[in-house]
């Protein structure tokens, strides 16, 4: 079924932004909620959206959605997290940064901190730190991923697997509510797992719209963390299970 403008517009807002609300669009629209709804219904009928409770959500589930999109997903959001853990980087300090686009909004504010030793398999990440002249950026070897400029693979596991760092700050593309970190790509899950096994604290920049996304492949537990930095609070279950897990929850803002 073709769609109307309307719907191909409602489409362009949730890739932009990976959430559209019943009540936002029927303002944006001047329609009525019932209308919102059947297009959001039509849209998810054709596999392009997760309805979720108020709106609909990128559709999610063996495949992620596509980098560029991603990287424009929850911009401010992103941003307010990553100052709220580059605020507890001290300088003078080794740090493993993973994939991903809200931890590269991490690098983007680890410019102004001095002497840092920073390990990756991000290279977007190593673009944006070579501008801090006094950060040593160390780059995984492994198979490029042309598509986020990711390295992943074998060599890239045993490449980290020789550090120790003071650091690891990683992402993640979906939460589930037990508290399990997901991912879609098995060589990308491996070296996270070893990134997180290794350093001497772990952090997790996410923002909360993952909790409504799938993913097929657990990473590891956010009880395996020392910290999480979202932009909202969790759900309450989960508040509840990190505090019995002793990991930290720092809300952005």
């Amino acid at each position: 079924m073709a769609l109307n403008i309307r719907q191909m517009e409602i489409l362009d807002l949730a890739r932009a932004t990976g959430r559209v609300g019943v009540e936002d669009l029927a303002g944006r629209f001047e329609v009525t909620l019932q209308t919102i709804r059947r297009d959001l219904g039509e849209l998810a009928d054709q596999g392009m959206l997760d309805r979720v409770h108020g709106g609909a959500v990128m559709r999610s589930g063996v495949s992620n959605i596509g980098y560029e999109e991603r990287r424009r997903m929850n911009d401010e959001a992103k941003a307010a997290i990553a100052r709220a853990c580059a605020a507890q980087i001290p300088d003078n300090c080794s740090i493993v940064i993973n994939l991903g686009t809200t931890t590269e909004a991490v690098a983007r504010e680890l410019l102004s901190h001095r002497n840092l030793t920073v390990i990756t398999n991000n290279m977007n990440v190593a673009n944006i730190l070579v501008a801090n002249e006094s950060c040593e950026i160390m780059v995984a070897g492994g198979a490029l991923r042309r598509s986020d400029g990711g390295l992943v693979g074998d060599l890239t596991t045993e490449f980290m697997a020789q550090f120790k760092p003071d650091y690891a700050i990683i992402g993640t593309s979906a939460l589930d509510a037990d508290g399990d970190l997901l991912d879609f790509d098995m060589a990308e899950v491996r070296v996270s797992r070893a990134i997180a096994g290794l350093a001497r604290k772990t952090y997790l920049v996410t923002d909360v719209s993952k909790l409504e996304r799938s993913a097929p492949i657990r990473i590891i537990s956010i009880g395996d963390l020392d910290s999480v930095f979202v932009d909202k609070p969790l759900l309450s279950s989960l508040m509840q299970r990190c505090v019995e897990w002793g990991t930290r929850v720092i809300v952005a803002g």
